[in-house]
């Protein structure tokens, strides 16, 4: 099973200081308490989460922004 949303954003925190260092701006990716990578886009971010991994859970975040949404999401 993989990682719950919670855990892609604590995996998010941990990398927090190299993601900030090399990845400021983008769209991190994270899905199974793993960094998959980064993207200019959030929409490119989006599409490979859903072509990959379908309804996640995944956390996508912009690098450096303190603003964060949560898009409420259920699937039955």
């Amino acid at each position: 099973m993989p990682a719950t949303l919670d855990e892609n954003i604590a995996a998010y925190e941990k990398m927090k200081a190299y993601l900030e260092a090399e990845h400021f701006g983008k769209w991190a990716l994270f899905y199974d308490e793993e960094f998959i990578d980064s993207y200019d886009e959030f929409e490119d971010a989006g599409y490979e989460a859903i072509k990959r991994f379908g309804l996640g859970p995944y956390h996508i975040r912009q690098v450096g922004v303190k603003r964060v949404i949560r898009l409420p999401f259920v699937v039955e």
